[in-house]
């Protein structure tokens, strides 16, 4: 059985400053993080086809808290705080950090994460710290090159390319696409990496399914016996 993943039914549960604060470790969270005003607000509320979920901020570095959205049963999402943004004061920083760290180091539940930057500036030094780390606990990464729209095809094209090349020296499961919240660039290629990531969190359903099934069967064998 093939369960479809309603993502417009996707709603926020809570913000936390740190992972202390957050709900139970269990089911499947995937994380979304990027450098401040990569354009994560925008591609959560594209996936969800919700204008507000998250809620989006001209001014970078806004979101300051770790924010968890439920999906389905066990399935959930989490927007971890923007990193990156020069204008943050330090002390501001070295919290976000924290919460950060603590949160991809410690939380077992994490089973993906969307790292977004934008297709014109890729691969900084701390998105790659970012998918490094992932690589290294066994975690698989979908990279989105947001605002795609902003690059003609050619340019869009010959861009990711080059990351993907880029993305083989991290040695792990690392995937790439070019994303744009306004076109719908790559809404797709999102939600099937989350459906594929989200599957395990679903297996139990084939097994209550089936042992409903063979109950039914055995009632079924008892009552022609008699």
């Amino acid at each position: 059985m093939s369960v479809k993943i309603h993502y417009q039914n996707t709603h926020f549960i809570t913000s936390a400053p740190d992972i202390r604060h957050l709900p139970e470790d269990e089911g499947i969270e995937i994380a979304f993080a990027g450098r401040s005003n990569a354009g994560k607000s925008s591609s959560l509320n594209r996936l969800t086809n919700q204008r507000a979920l998250a809620k989006t901020s001209k001014t970078p570095g806004r979101t300051q808290l770790i924010n968890l959205f439920k999906v389905d049963e066990g399935c959930h999402i989490v927007d971890l705080p923007g990193y990156g943004f020069a204008q943050v004061p330090l002390e501001m920083k070295k919290k976000w950090q924290k919460s950060l760290g603590e949160y991809l180091q410690k939380r077992k539940c994490l089973k993906g994460l969307v790292v977004l930057m934008d297709i014109r500036h890729p691969m900084k030094d701390l998105d790659q710290q970012l998918i490094f780390w992932a690589v290294d606990c066994g975690i698989p990464v979908q990279v989105l090159l947001t605002k795609a729209d902003k690059l003609k095809s050619g340019a869009r094209k010959a861009q990711v390319l080059k990351i993907r090349k880029d993305a083989v020296g991290f040695g792990g499961d690392v995937s790439v696409a070019a994303f744009s919240s306004l076109k719908g660039i790559g809404v797709d290629t999102l939600r099937n990496k989350l459906d594929e990531w989200y599957a395990p969190a679903f297996a139990h359903l084939d097994a209550d399914i089936e042992d409903a099934e063979s109950g039914d069967s055995d009632t079924q064998n008892e009552s022609s016996e008699d």
